[in-house]
């Protein structure tokens, strides 16, 4: 039965959906009941299947539809980074479950079947092998956040959705241009197919072979928000609602990851002296440059949506800079602080949904940052705040708990000791004052440790306008199972500072498996010979 695993975390959310689906809306605590369940059934085939491709010697596991050949038919397979990547989604869905069991789902239809099929999509991307069926996976991650985003109605939310609508119907039609020029190079879309090819095409068709792989590299650079390619992700996961925004924070990682794969699998130190390397140059300044974009729109971001949105484009320049100079000890940095920074990112999506709504308001959950009246208004902190005397105010829950996560969450993202989030920078940063180092990683090194210092101050900025200055600020009544949700993200990113080794040594051995591919090509392609196209 371990061999199937790798099929479990595509088809359990696949047959909860299609369950909710029959069953329908109307009762309402099945599908919540089927959704958790789910879930957690996801989460432990998926740590299951991270347990078997990490056991030592292990090989990338192979699951061939079908039992088809890997050239002619679908194939999944597992490493240790895909293993990674559906783990995390799986965990960060589990985690979002108890938020949106609450007011959030109920400001539109069909939140649970959604969010099961964008679980399907994203972990079906993650496991894959082949071009294809990634554009397939691709489509169907889509597909449920066209809905997604559009969950809860509203003009502001429905104009942004329909632009990320638009975007991503773009960057899908660059996806099969490019995977198009790819084939009729080659003849293939197995991945590993394709690694054993590359070093073989002729150098008449080596052009066009680079051009679709640049056309599909643009299309995920979309996904990631490179600049100026990522205009449209502060608004879009702004507008939001906050149980969609935590999770589209991973979704950025899925350009992330189709980048790192293909990168080192398509065009490492294997793909010969004409395509070694070829796009890393791009992803390192370009990453540099959203880098930049981040730090500017965060420190004039007025709202706590868009100041979350302007993280997620920090978050991807540092990564897209970190895994295009490809270097070992810097991947595994990048890995770490990709899983820190998406359970952040995902608690401070949920803290300023609190802020920004007090549950009533059904059409803007957008917190303004900006000093404000509400003349005539009696302020909710009446039942919040214990005035003793003149000089000492009491805070009690949940103004307190907010608080709490808020700082927590700027620490975290800000990367100051003594979280993980010092810890993941720390073991980022600290490779790329090596001698080798490529080129541009001395900049590269200087913009994040900036970025770092803008965070601090945009979230103390933030954090005082909220909490000191305007004392008749309403603040919302906080649920149980909205505590839940950021309480176990934030508990995850303390259990990753207190439990560091392995966690790391994890990473280690992930970074090394990526920059050695024969262990993946020869997994899939057991008879691999290297024979030209």
């Amino acid at each position: 039965m371990s061999q199937h695993l790798i099929i479990a975390p595509i088809l359990i959310p696949l047959l909860a959906a299609a369950l909710q689906l029959l069953i329908g809306e109307k009762r309402r605590r099945t599908v919540l009941t089927l959704s958790v369940v789910a879930c957690a059934v996801l989460v432990l085939a998926c740590a299951a299947l991270m347990h078997m491709v990490s056991v030592e010697g292990a090989q990338a596991a192979v699951y061939r539809i079908g039992d088809w050949p890997a050239h002619f038919g679908i194939v999944l397979v597992a490493d240790r980074l895909s293993a990674l990547m559906v783990l995390l989604t799986s965990v960060l869905a589990l985690a979002l479950l108890p938020y949106a069991l609450g007011r959030w789902q109920h400001r539109g239809g069909h939140f649970q079947p959604l969010l099961q099929f964008l679980l399907m999509g994203l972990n079906g991307a993650f496991l894959t092998g082949d071009l294809f069926n990634l554009f397939v996976f691709f489509e169907v991650l889509l597909a449920a956040s066209y809905g997604l985003a559009l969950h809860g109605s509203g003009a502001r939310r429905v104009s942004a959705g329909l632009h990320y609508i638009t975007i991503n119907l773009t960057a899908s039609m660059l996806f099969l241009i490019g995977v198009s020029l790819i084939f009729g190079v080659t003849g293939t879309l197995n991945m590993a197919a394709l690694a054993e090819l590359i070093p073989h095409v002729p150098e008449r068709t080596r052009a066009l072979l680079h051009a679709g792989a640049a056309i599909l590299g643009v299309a995920f650079l979309i996904k990631t928000a490179m600049w100026p390619l990522g205009f449209w992700l502060p608004r879009t996961y702004a507008a939001a609602a906050p149980a969609v925004a935590a999770m589209f924070a991973l979704m950025t990682k899925v350009g992330i990851y189709v980048l790192l794969r293909l990168g080192l699998l398509l065009f490492g130190d294997g793909a010969g002296p004409a395509s070694a390397h070829f796009g890393s140059d791009w992803m390192v300044w370009g990453g540099m440059a959203t880098l930049v974009a981040g730090i500017v729109g965060m420190l004039g971001a007025r709202e706590l949506g868009k100041l979350a949105g302007y993280n997620v484009v920090i978050s991807a320049g540092t990564l897209l800079g970190a895994i295009g100079l490809q270097q070992p000890r810097v991947t595994a940095g990048a890995l770490a602080y990709l899983v820190i920074s998406t359970l952040a990112i995902a608690a401070f999506f949920l803290i300023a949904g609190l802020l920004a709504s007090d549950g009533d308001d059904e059409t803007d959950d957008t917190l303004s940052l900006e000093p404000y009246e509400q003349a005539g208004e009696t302020p909710a902190n009446e039942s919040l705040y214990a005035q003793e005397d003149e000089s000492r105010v009491v805070i009690l829950a949940p103004i307190a708990m907010l608080g709490l996560g808020f700082s927590a969450c700027a620490v975290l993202l800000a990367g100051l000791p003594p979280l993980a989030g010092f810890l993941a920078k720390f073991a980022l940063l600290a490779p790329m004052l090596d001698g080798g180092a490529r080129g541009g990683a001395s900049v590269l090194f200087v913009l994040i440790i900036v970025a770092g210092l803008c965070t601090v101050i945009a979230l103390c900025r933030a954090g005082i306008q909220i909490f000191w200055v305007e004392p008749e600020r309403i603040f919302p009544k906080v649920r149980l199972t909205e505590s839940v949700s950021i309480a176990v993200l934030l508990g995850l990113c303390l259990l990753l500072t207190i439990w560091v080794e392995r966690p790391l040594q994890y990473l280690r051995d992930t970074a090394a498996q990526l920059h050695a591919p024969g262990n993946y090509i020869h997994a899939v392609l057991p008879d691999a010979a290297g024979v030209a196209p």
